[in-house]
């Protein structure tokens, strides 16, 4: 009778450190993640460089662009929310593998494409697969090692980063050397379809309770029990995979909380100074600075490249300084850095503050999708399905700076940008708690 009193009030045990295998698998696991986010934004950079190689071989207008840009954006986005909500349930791995078979699939049809229909619809289908495979991988990197979230997606910032420069690149080396656009995607959908074969190892595990959960699917008999002793494990927790109607429940209540409601928010205006900034760079630089294309070019270079070395500075940083501390401390030097842009006398001077206004946004977009992943705690899928939504009330803001800048000047409209550290410094806790409590 004591030895069971004792049972019941014996404290639970705390959760064993990670093995030396588990570590390891774990690093494959992150690595495999990092590599998907690579060849993401790889296509996205080379996509938007074969652009004028693109319209000459298919005869597309400007509107053809437009549409091609637009139509499968809106469709990705109604589709991708479904999806991530089934990302939390136990479909989660083999949504991300069919839907990397019809990203590869969306880049062969991108290469063998005769005209604007076919174009079309390999991007209508190219972009809700690149939600299932590379947004819910994503979700799987911030389940594997929930008290590391911004360092992960620190990483997974500059794997983009690096993607979106490399693919500029390499798509001129390869116009160089004499091959056309068709085959780099053609390339492009092998590395896809080689991804998820090395995917293909990995459970994608949504419960986030394990330590050490076993990333790799077990082959071996005794690494079969473990898996499956793992899943009944699982059992006892049913609200580690809910259904989606339980899911889509959660995602209501969860943005009905200040605290997810506030990182959704703060994600949409931070892009003012990240993409929103990034679109109207070029034309600021020849309409209002006054200078030549290919100097507005070197204008998009530094940001571009000082970007990439700011999201690398950020990693070993986060190692040091709290998330949160640095967005504070980043939005007070952008009140600062980006009015001394604006007024800038000269080209060189503002291509210096240009720099100094790159490296200080540097880690605004991971920091904060990694507390909105830390607010929704097992729900990275709701999470997911959450910032779909509020992109599409997001993806107005481009319209909404076009019509002021049409109404009252480029160069005014470039003052609202500031609208992003302002409500950071607004919005932002100043008691942090730690990621896995938030």
């Amino acid at each position: 009778m004591s030895n069971h009193a004792q049972s019941k009030t014996a404290p639970p045990l705390s959760p064993s450190p990670p093995t030396r295998a588990g570590v390891r698998a774990l690093s494959r696991f992150t690595f495999t993640l990092l590599a998907i986010e690579f060849l993401d934004e790889l296509v996205d950079g080379s996509r938007q460089a074969a652009w004028p190689l693109i319209r000459r071989d298919l005869s597309l207008s400007y509107a053809d662009i437009g549409l091609l840009l637009t139509v499968p954006n809106f469709v990705g986005n109604c589709i991708e929310s479904p999806l991530a909500l089934l990302g939390d349930t136990r479909h989660r791995r083999a949504i991300i593998l069919v839907g990397g078979v019809c990203f590869a699939l969306a880049l062969l049809l991108v290469a063998h494409s005769s005209g604007f229909a076919t174009l079309l619809a390999a991007f209508v289908l190219c972009y809700p697969a690149s939600g299932a495979f590379v947004s819910l991988s994503q979700a799987a990197l911030m389940d594997a090692a929930p008290a590391r979230r911004e360092q992960n997606m620190a990483r997974w910032a500059f794997a983009g980063s690096l993607g979106i420069l490399a693919g500029s690149l390499a798509l001129n080396a390869v116009v160089a050397a004499g091959a056309t656009w068709r085959a780099w995607f053609g390339v492009m959908s092998a590395v896809a379809l080689s991804l998820v074969l090395a995917a293909r190892r990995f459970a994608f595990s949504t419960n986030a309770r394990h330590s050490d959960p076993p990333l790799e699917r077990a082959d071996a008999s005794h690494e079969r029990t473990d898996t499956t002793a793992e899943r009944n494990d699982d059992a006892d927790a049913p609200a580690a995979h809910p259904g989606i109607r339980q899911g889509a429940l959660d995602a209501w209540r969860a943005v009905r909380r200040g605290a997810v409601l506030r990182w959704l928010v703060l994600l949409e205006f931070s892009d003012l100074m990240l993409d929103g900034f990034h679109a109207f760079l070029a034309l600021y630089f020849v309409d209002v600075v006054g200078v030549s294309d290919r100097e507005a070019g070197v204008a998009i270079a530094v940001w571009t490249g000082v970007g990439l070395g700011g999201d690398l500075l950020l990693i070993p940083l986060l190692e040091r300084v709290r998330g949160l501390s640095y967005l504070r401390w980043s939005a007070l030097a952008m009140l600062v850095l980006f009015p001394a842009f604006l007024l800038a006398p000269n080209l060189y001077a503002k291509l210096l503050l240009l720099g100094l206004v790159g490296i200080t946004n540097a880690g605004w977009y991971s920091i904060l999708k990694a507390q909105l992943y830390a607010s929704m705690p097992e729900r990275s899928g709701a999470a997911l399905a959450l910032n779909n939504l509020s992109g599409l009330f997001g993806g107005m803001i481009p319209l909404a700076l076009g019509l002021v800048a049409e109404r009252f000047g480029l160069a005014s409209m470039m003052w609202l940008l500031l609208a992003a550290p302002l409500m950071f410094l607004a919005a932002i806790p100043r008691k942090e708690k730690s990621l896995e409590t938030c």
